[in-house]
């Protein structure tokens, strides 16, 4: 399956990034983002064969809109760089996108152990994905990292956050552009390394007011790519 692009947004991952890339599909490109570490992860990503870009801007959405913007496949897939999912994960997304069953799938994470996903991050999710539904009138459980779409009809959607609500921005334009969206299952594993985002409550709730923003915002007509 060519033509797949994996952004791969990265800060301080270099222990996690080997088991990442050994799990790109045959044929994907990974565009491995390195938004300011001070580790050797940009080192080891290209020693992997990986494609890596620099986005001096700190916060996830200056990480994942660089790795779109220099993505080239039709398919861009997104996956966070610390070792809690495997990009293998995505090749069924890939094929619902390809065969037109859906325009962005998702992936709903479910943890394999009580480290995977704290309890505090569980609960700042859920409350993101009741606020979406009162939003726009689609039903998620998650909001998590992995997911794939055409590049085309993302770059379309013309998303603006560069922090934590990036994800959330993306699904919430999607939805109001029409977009089939469709979840599907994945497991979860405990992250290599420390989290930057939902490791505190401090981190989640700052995700939080940053998502939040993103859900006040009103939908732009004609936004993205009508279905």
């Amino acid at each position: 399956m060519p033509g797949v692009d994996v952004v791969l947004p990265c800060l301080d991952e270099e222990q996690a990034l080997p088991w990442v890339l050994e799990r790109i599909p045959p044929g994907w490109r990974a565009i491995v983002v390195d938004n300011g570490s001070t580790d050797g992860s940009a080192a080891t990503a290209r020693e992997r064969g990986a494609t890596v870009v620099s986005e001096p801007r700190r916060g996830f959405g200056a990480a994942c809109h660089a790795g779109l913007t220099a993505a080239e496949a039709d398919i861009v897939c997104f996956c966070d760089c610390d070792a809690s999912l495997d990009p293998g994960l995505l090749v069924p997304f890939v094929e619902a996108v390809r065969e037109g069953r859906s325009d962005l799938v998702l992936g709903r994470r479910r943890p394999q152990t009580r480290a995977a996903w704290p309890a505090h991050a569980r609960a700042g999710n859920l409350a993101l994905s009741r606020m979406l539904y009162a939003r726009t009138g689609v039903r998620l459980h998650d909001l998590g990292p992995l997911r794939a779409a055409r590049r085309a009809d993302l770059l379309a959607l013309e998303l603006s956050d560069r922090r934590s609500g990036y994800p959330l921005q993306m699904v919430v334009r999607a939805a109001d552009a029409g977009w089939r969206i469709e979840e599907r299952d994945v497991p979860y594993r405990p992250r290599t390394g420390r989290s930057k985002v939902t490791g505190t409550w401090r981190g989640t709730w700052h995700a939080v007011r940053d998502m939040r923003a993103v859900l006040q915002e009103p939908a732009a007509a004609g936004e993205g790519v009508a279905r």
